[in-house]
Parts: structure tokens; sequence; C-alpha cells
């Protein structure tokens, strides 16, 4: 009776140790981003985001097979998942759970930079994206209207619309009159919109804000019982 006990502690202890090994190894590569990803002098964590107060205390029912996280931090310079890139990578996760279900925190906030390239290879045709003036962002490419090639530059704020990023025109220039501009806007207005949808983030994570800076598009995302790890 006491060595089959004793082996049962043996077993418990011993998967406990798994489930710690695999919790700081994805802890590791998470936080370890490639040296010198992200900007010089980033914040490390979302602006809008904290720690679990003082005191937070495990959930009720938290198995022995379980490991409770009050609060945990993740960073990467790099993340390329689902055919896409994001830069800056920086999220916190609170009362996260690990165990034989994965790891799944209650909370998560993620802040993340779509950088433009990405935005302008959806849109082909050698099109650029780039930070404009008053907070908004500019395409530029080159479009057929009318018979004929032309090089436009459509300006406008950038928006969340149904969880995606949006970039409607709110002007277009091509450099020609004012009433042929009218006229080739209405025909190129949706070559030159962006709707993006921010992929390669674990599911349950929805868009809230997004800001443009001077690489790319800062979203905010967040969510509840998200399942980091399946």
């Amino acid at each position: 009776m006491e060595w089959t006990r004793a082996k049962d502690w043996l077993i418990g202890a011993a998967g406990m140790v798994v489930v710690l090994g695999v919790v700081l190894t994805i802890l590791w590569l998470l936080v370890s981003g490639p040296a010198g990803g992200g900007e010089a002098g980033a914040d490390p964590s979302p602006s809008d985001s904290a720690g679990s107060p003082p005191g937070a205390q495990p959930p009720t029912g938290l198995r022995e097979d379980e490991v409770w996280l009050a609060d945990l931090e993740l960073g990467a310079g790099t993340v390329v998942a689902a055919g896409s890139t994001l830069r800056d990578v920086r999220a916190i996760g609170q009362d996260v759970v690990t165990g034989p279900e994965g790891l799944v925190a209650a909370r998560l906030s993620v802040d993340a930079t779509v950088p433009f390239d990405v935005i302008a290879g959806e849109l082909g045709g050698g099109t650029v994206v780039r930070a404009a003036e008053g907070g908004q962002a500019a395409v530029v490419r080159t479009v057929e209207a009318l018979g004929r090639e032309l090089r436009v530059t459509a300006t406008g704020t950038v928006e969340v619309e149904s969880g995606r990023l949006v970039v409607e025109p709110r002007s277009i220039d091509f450099g020609g009159p004012d009433f042929l501009s009218d006229a080739v806007g209405a025909v190129v207005r949706s070559l030159v919109t962006v709707e993006h949808e921010i992929e390669g983030l674990p599911e349950g994570l929805v868009l809230q804000d997004v800001t443009v800076q001077s690489d790319g598009f800062r979203a905010t995302l967040r969510g509840d019982d998200v399942r980091l790890v399946p």
C-alpha cells in the first residue's frame, strides 16, 4: 500500500514538472524576441493594460495538474503566422491557467504593429502605403480607369469596422483637374480602400482600436477566455 501511494505521488510530481517545463519553455520563446526587434524605448506592454492587482487569488477548483499565473507579460519583436507579419507585439494576460486543456487567459490584451508593406502587398500592383498628415494613411498605386493607367494617391482615416482595420479614402488625387478627380475617384475608390483582418493571433481577440504610426498601423486587441496554447 505504501509503495502504491509513493508511486502515485511520484507520477503526480513528474506530471507537474512536465507542465512547469512546458510553461517555462513557452514563456522563454515568446518573451525572447529576435535581437533588435521592435523600436527602441517602446513600452514593453499594452499602454492601457496592467497586471493583476496585489492579492489576486487563483480560481476556485484549481486542479493539481494545473498551474495558475496571476498575470503574464509576453513580447516579441516579430511574429509571422497565417501568412502575415506583425511587429513589436506586446501582450498581457490575466488569470492564466495551464494544464491538460492548454494555456488559457481569462483576459488578454495585445498591442501589435501591422507593417505598411503587409497592407501594400494585399493591394498589389506596386502599391505604397504610408503615414499621412493628421494621423491619416495614404495609399498610392497605379490603377486603370477610363481606359488609362493613372498613379493615384488616396488619403483617409483609419477606423475599426466589424473587427477589421479599414482605411476608406476621404480624398483621391491623380494630379488632374478637380472635375476629373471626382469622376476618377468614383471609379477607383474600391481599389484604394484598405480592409485588413489581423491574423496570426489566438482566436477570441477582437480589434478595439487602430492608430497610424511611422512604420505601420498600431492595433490594440482584447479578448476573454483566450486559449494561448491548445
